[in-house]
């Protein structure tokens, strides 16, 4: 049964709750944060799914649209009059596409049909599945040592994520790490050719 806080008398004994990931450096748990990240099929090809538990509905942005589909905004449906905000402040809406996908997994695939607000000005690299539809195929996301969801009734059928590692990577650091391994030898030409190699790839 769900517990009432709402009487804070009630509240008569307090426990630690038990943390499954013990962090040893001070400040620096925000780097064990992961995005809830997976790869679905669409169109007979592979998108990334990132669904969001903090966003009220989902949405697509049109540079990834164009990017990806043809003749797209010919299945475009006009969207009523609502103001939507991110951090950087007002987006702007075009419509509204509706997206077949295909969650894969061995013991068999399952289909979603949400509909994705296209946003002009947003730049997200795939389609992020916000609250509306979390909701109404009651997506659970299980925050286990393996990061994975359930979708429906069924709690005993779990998907895989691709699970998203905030990143702390730094490329330029990489290139210097790089710069500073290089051995003074006899061999140091050979290596400076390799490392100018490495970086020109880069």
């Amino acid at each position: 049964m769900p517990q009432d806080t709402a009487n804070k008398n009630l509240c008569k004994h307090t426990q630690d709750a038990q943390k499954f990931l013990v962090t040893t450096t001070k400040g620096m748990a925000y780097i064990h944060g992961t995005a809830t990240k997976m790869t679905v099929c669409i169109d007979n090809a592979q998108h990334p799914l990132v669904i969001d538990s903090g966003a009220h509905c989902s949405i697509v942005a049109k540079d990834y649209q164009n990017n990806h589909f043809q003749n797209w905004e010919k299945q475009l449906f006009p969207t009523k009059k609502k103001k939507f905000t991110n951090e950087s402040g007002k987006m702007t809406s075009i419509g509204t596409i509706i997206k077949e996908i295909i969650i894969p997994q061995s013991t068999g695939n399952i289909r979603l049909n949400p509909e994705f607000v296209v946003l002009d000005d947003a730049h997200i690299q795939g389609f992020l599945l916000g609250t509306d539809y979390q909701r109404m195929y009651v997506i659970d996301i299980c925050n286990s040592k393996n990061k994975q969801i359930t979708i429906g009734t069924n709690k005993e059928k779990k998907f895989s994520l691709d699970i998203c590692q905030i990143s702390t990577h730094d490329p330029l650091e990489e290139v210097l790490n790089e710069f500073r391994e290089v051995q003074f030898s006899t061999s140091l030409t050979c290596k400076k050719t390799q490392f100018t190699k490495n970086a020109e790839e880069k």
